[in-house]
């Protein structure tokens, strides 16, 4: 079987910027919802079986209190945000298994899930559907955790990690601490770009394992001198950063695989897409169950 975990929060934020406002009756705008519910219905036309999907029910986390400059819920479009509730009911409706993090976020959920999905020998291969860059560190040697842009409609696996970022999977928490990672709120360390240090985490692996001498390096990188002292004057802040941008394989997620499962709507789908004036979402929901049976 082939697992499919997908990132309902960057889903949710990808749709609701690309597809036509929709308000309902009830002044509620619902278009990204049904746009993100259709495309994962649209998994299951693809043959899709055992798809989980993760998402951010209060944005921040656990990393908050971690550091001050982590990402917050700031500056969410209101109308966007009120949507989070209305996919996670609309998807459990659907009969998808839905991770709503509250002290973690969506990526640990995705990564947690991965992990344990490749425990049952049943599961050929996984995939973590989401471009977020901190997912890659997931990704492993024996090609069953794969990372899948959906939008792009590539598929990374450990090569292609290592062609993405110059790095091996396990390296991409310490790439995040250098580089930093905008999207989360983690500003790296000064001088350090991608490609110095995909250069050095290429040779080194790891932060701790980096020399503080430039001349120690077994590894010629441009502005080496000046990147070495960023690096030996912040180790306290970028160990910091590693940390956020590592991800919590103990999010809670499912027990067994087998609760990945979608087995048909919930019989209360059909109202909860009346409400999203989507009734064609329940009428393929109901056609793709029918072809299972």
């Amino acid at each position: 079987m082939e697992v499919h975990l997908v990132d309902g929060t960057y889903e949710l934020f990808r749709h609701h910027f690309a597809v036509p406002s929709h308000v309902t009756a009830d002044g509620v705008e619902v278009a990204a919802t049904r746009a993100v519910v259709g495309s994962i219905l649209g998994m299951l036309e693809g043959g899709a079986t055992h798809v989980g999907v993760a998402t951010d029910q209060v944005v921040e986390s656990f990393r908050n209190d971690m550091f001050d400059g982590y990402k917050t819920g700031e500056g969410t479009p209101p109308e966007l945000f009120a949507q989070f509730p209305l996919l996670e009911a609309a998807l459990e409706a659907a009969g998808f298994r839905v991770f709503a993090m509250v002290e973690h976020e969506a990526d640990d959920a995705m990564g947690a899930a991965a992990v344990k999905a490749a425990e049952d020998p049943r599961v050929e291969r996984i995939l973590v559907c989401t471009p977020d860059k901190d997912l890659a560190q997931v990704v492993d040697d024996g090609l069953r955790i794969v990372q899948f842009d959906r939008r792009k409609d590539v598929v990374y696996d450990r090569d292609g990690i290592i062609e993405r970022f110059g790095v091996r999977p396990e390296s991409i928490p310490d790439y995040l601490a250098l580089v930093g990672d905008t999207a989360d709120g983690i500003p790296g360390l000064p001088g350090w770009g991608a490609k110095s240090s995909s250069k050095v985490l290429a040779r080194y692996l790891h932060l701790e394992e980096i020399p503080d001498d430039a001349d120690d390096w077994d590894v010629t990188v441009r502005g080496a001198a000046r990147l070495a002292t960023a690096l030996a004057e912040g180790r306290d802040d970028a160990d910091l950063y590693r940390r956020l941008a590592t991800l919590d394989l103990d999010a809670p997620v499912m027990d067994d695989v087998d609760e990945l499962r979608w087995t048909g709507p919930q019989p209360h789908f059909a109202e909860v897409c009346r409400s999203l004036d989507g009734p064609r979402l329940a009428e393929r929901a109901d056609r793709i169950a029918a072809a299972r049976t």
